[in-house]
């Protein structure tokens, strides 16, 4: 049973993380998040003065 779980873990990760996604021009979906995130900068927090 533990090999069974461990083997679902293991393709739940690739599927979500790790896999080409061809809508998202065929680079993993982690890759695609990082890019995003890189591109959108932080706003500061409303009403706090720097």
């Amino acid at each position: 049973m533990a090999d069974v779980e461990l083997s679902t873990t293991e393709w739940g990760d690739w599927f979500n993380d790790q896999r080409p996604h061809t809508a998202i021009g065929d680079i993993p979906p982690h890759e695609h998040e990082t890019n995003h995130y890189a591109q959108h900068q932080p706003q500061p927090a409303a009403g706090v003065n720097t």
